[in-house]
């Protein structure tokens, strides 16, 4: 049997750079007490269910503000759970991200309630710059629920992606960090969309995967992130010059999924291939 709380993750919990008070809460409410059972319970995934395997996670600074800027992977935010639980578990210092997540679920009673404790607010600018003037880590995905929402024969195929936090890193001075999660697409892949009750629910959709039960296969993913990535700016630029930031972003992502498109195993059960730790080529 699995202990409720897993001991390494509360001894890398313990060297994290958050200044919980005496009851374990920082001030912004992130509770140590719900951190180490949410770290706990995704670490076990991490491992040994999706056994994730990290390359570069060094590209990820160890003190001060950076804006991780990922890809969708998969038609539930699994993704985001297991590059959360790399930054804390891969590292030499370990680091709390804060992700921004979508409204709807922030306006579900449960949901909402975990994911403020752990950390996770609602995407708004001014808790992202508040954070990274803070010094804190921000965790995007520009392309929203669209990109989650993708259908399996969209596979990898990057939607939009929005610009706020482009210039969020002008403004603050932080660097971007690009990362694509592989696999996601494979461990549940989206056949279709029940749009009655996803109304319902007040969700942009409701995916339906060919397990039929919201839970991804045990196929082996993999978490690749890429060199910082610095743009000079106060954030004011027009609208074309965010544009052109933004793309530099996007295709660098897509390259790192190309990447890790071309290493992944025909059997998905492998953890990992000979050389996909290969540095990407600019």
């Amino acid at each position: 049997m699995f202990p409720l709380r897993d001991p390494r993750v509360v001894a890398r919990i313990d060297r994290l750079d958050l200044p919980f008070n005496a009851e374990g809460v920082d001030p912004y409410g992130v509770s140590r007490e719900h951190l180490e059972l949410f770290y706990s319970a995704m670490a076990l995934v991490y491992d040994h269910y999706l056994r994730v395997t990290t390359f570069d996670v060094a590209n990820v600074p160890s003190v001060g503000p950076a804006i991780l800027v990922g890809n969708h992977s998969g038609g539930i935010a699994f993704d985001a759970a297991m590059a959360l639980t790399s930054l804390l578990l891969e590292p030499d210092v370990p680091r709390h991200a804060h992700g921004m997540v979508e409204y709807f679920l922030s306006s579900w009673p449960f949901a909402s309630t975990w994911l403020a404790r752990t950390g996770q607010f609602r995407g708004t600018p001014e808790h992202a710059e508040r954070l990274l003037r803070d010094g804190r880590l921000l965790m995007v995905f520009p392309e929203g629920a669209r990109g989650t929402g993708k259908l399996f024969s969209q596979r990898y195929q990057l939607e939009r992606f929005g610009t706020g936090f482009m210039r969020l890193a002008l403004q603050t001075g932080a660097p971007v960090i690009p990362f694509a999660f592989v696999g996601g697409e494979e461990a549940f892949p989206t056949m279709l969309h029940l749009r009655g009750l996803a109304r319902l629910v007040r969700a942009p959709y409701v995916p339906v995967p060919p397990q039929l039960v919201p839970v991804p296969l045990p196929i082996a993913c993999q978490l690749y992130y890429g060199e910082p990535m610095y743009f000079e700016g106060d954030g004011r630029e027009t609208d074309e010059v965010i544009a052109g930031h933004v793309s530099r972003v996007r295709n660098v992502i897509r390259r790192l999924i190309e990447r890790g498109r071309a290493a992944r195993p025909n059997d998905f059960m492998l953890r990992r291939m000979p050389g996909e730790d290969e540095p990407l080529t600019r």
